[in-house]
């Protein structure tokens, strides 16, 4: 069965993504997995390797990773949820990885600080496995809860084309929640109308359960553009179309997510051409 997987190293901001992620498992009918990666280095001191105490230390994170995933899932409406944790020694983006290679995960779910005016936070963790693996990848502020009747913005441009993995999830999402309509922001600024309405078909083709409502940016910046429409449309969980080449890319390069964060405490779903 499918997978969402939950990325935690015991804080709030992770917590807060466990609760988010069991919603969404509750809805979308998925098991969830939560997963810690033990830093090569951590609990080895002075460089002094004991075989036996190191055994422990893993042993132990691996017996709290357990608990930490019991204590969320205590509620009576997460009772059926099928819900496994792994704990691996190695760098996170190594660990997490390495598990979606091998298990049928549909979605990543990371915490982060999100609105509290600590910058960079989503340029560590968050936006390094964002360019590192190739499923949904959801990112969430400590301040985002999970919502009943969420909005959904998808900020793309017209070029970028969505993989069929990212298709699916969206489609699975908007049946979930039974949207009756989501917006659709291209951030390219094209003013060639053919193109437009070429695209806005094939989108609607991919995207069938619900309208779609389109809206181009223009004369802004794409990284205020966004800011200025979820904040205008309070938009929930904000789509963004990421690809090497194109618009959201290069907002990710520059850490601008940061700003979308700072100002909207939204979640951000990240999907892949």
């Amino acid at each position: 069965m499918k997978q969402i997987l939950v990325a935690t190293d015991f804080s709030p901001s992770a917590s807060n993504a466990m609760e988010y992620a069991l919603g969404l498992a509750v809805l979308l009918k998925l098991e969830i997995c939560a997963i810690h990666a033990i830093h090569p280095t951590e609990g080895i001191n002075n460089s002094t390797y004991n075989a036996i105490f190191i055994e422990d230390y893993y042993n132990n994170k691996r017996h709290a990773l357990t608990e930490w995933a019991s204590r969320h899932a205590e509620k009576e409406e997460y009772k059926h949820l099928k819900i496994t944790t792994l704990c691996d020694v190695g760098y996170l983006k190594n660990v997490i990885t390495k598990y979606i290679k091998k298990h049928p995960v549909e979605l990543l779910a990371m915490g982060v600080t999100g609105a509290t005016g600590i910058p960079g936070i989503v340029g560590s963790n968050a936006s390094m496995m964002v360019t590192k693996v190739k499923v949904p990848t959801l990112i969430i502020p400590l301040e985002s809860k999970f919502p009943e009747k969420p909005a959904i913005t998808l900020a793309t441009d017209h070029e970028t084309r969505l993989s069929a993995e990212d298709v699916n999830a969206l489609n699975e999402i908007v049946k979930a929640f039974n949207l009756q309509q989501m917006q659709v922001l291209y951030v390219d600024g094209s003013s060639d109308e053919q193109y437009i309405a070429t695209g806005e078909e094939k989108l609607k083709k991919l995207i069938r359960h619900t309208t779609l409502h389109f809206n181009n940016l223009q004369d802004t910046t794409p990284i205020a553009g966004i800011m200025n429409f979820v904040e205008k449309s309070q938009t929930d969980i904000l789509c963004l179309v990421k690809h090497h080449h194109n618009v959201i890319y290069r907002l990710f390069n520059r850490s601008t997510v940061n700003q979308v964060m700072n100002r909207s405490v939204k979640a951000i779903l990240v999907l892949h051409e």
